[in-house]
């Protein structure tokens, strides 16, 4: 049975995640905006021209508000999972459906992070799965929408975890954690290039690289097989499902970082080799 100090630890843990995940929401919209924004500058900057005065647009601000008819959020309207349930999924100000996604979103950052204090307990270890669990979150939804994986997310999340082996944080040794985030990220790479030089198309983004690099970077090299066979599996499920529904968006394409992403938070839930199991090997 869990001792009560740890069970208090984990149920406080759980709270953060959903005060993080209400910030997840921000992030998965606001980021993949701000890099537009960015490059955008950039290019103006590169071509000899001046980039066009924007209004300040990051993460604080300005204030969230309601897409449709403006309306700014008020602080009691921004609390995880019961402002949504009060507001009865509608904006107070015009009426307009507040997506699903957005309760949920706080519910599993919530539930993982009280999963990683439960496991692991209220210390360091605990501490950085609760982050990785974040970080995933993020890049799955990230992906999803826009089909980035920001180096922003993805590149602190692969040292984090060079860092955390190298002080014997998550248990995976330093050799194993490097090994998997040379084969992690080469492996795709190579995939790319051959998918490339035999159709002309490209199949999957450098995100992908980077961000299964980080998983073999967390987990170790011996989970990259797991990983990357559960995320196949899955994708090419949800595709085919999205094909015959006509689900699809333009192009035809799934992106591949949700099911990596949904792969990683299983290997960590379960165990790498338990996906084995799920996908029946």
């Amino acid at each position: 049975m869990m001792p009560v100090s740890q069970g208090v630890a984990a149920v406080f843990g759980g709270v953060i995640g959903l005060l993080l995940g209400s910030f997840l929401n921000v992030v998965i919209y606001r980021l993949p905006k701000m890099l537009e924004a960015q490059w955008a500058a950039e290019c103006a900057e590169m071509s000899g021209q001046t980039p066009a005065q924007a209004q300040p647009f990051n993460l604080m601000v300005p204030r969230s508000r309601c897409q449709q008819c403006g309306h700014q959020i008020r602080w009691y309207e921004n609390i995880p999972l019961l402002s949504y349930l009060f507001l009865r999924g509608k904006c107070s100000g015009c009426g307009t459906g507040i997506s699903l996604r957005y309760p949920l979103v706080e519910l599993a950052t919530g539930a993982l992070f009280y999963w990683c204090i439960w496991h692991w307990g209220a210390n360091v270890t605990g501490l950085l799965w609760c982050g990785f669990s974040g970080a995933i979150v993020a890049l799955a939804f990230i992906d999803w929408d826009t089909t980035l994986l920001p180096d922003d997310i993805t590149l602190p999340l692969l040292w984090a975890g060079l860092l955390a082996a190298a002080l014997q944080w998550t248990g995976v040794p330093l050799a194993s954690a490097i090994w998997g985030a040379a084969a992690g990220y080469l492996s795709l790479w190579l995939i790319y290039w051959l998918f490339k030089l035999i159709t002309g198309k490209e199949g999957m983004g450098y995100g992908d690289f980077k961000l299964f690099a980080a998983l073999g970077a967390w987990f170790g090299w011996q989970a990259l097989v797991p990983i990357i066979l559960m995320a196949s599996v899955i994708g090419a499920i949800v595709g085919i499902a999205l094909k015959l529904s006509n689900g699809l968006r333009a192009g035809g394409y799934v992106p591949f970082g949700p099911f990596l992403a949904g792969a990683g938070l299983t290997a960590m839930v379960f165990g790498p080799q338990s996906i084995l199991h799920v996908v029946g090997f």
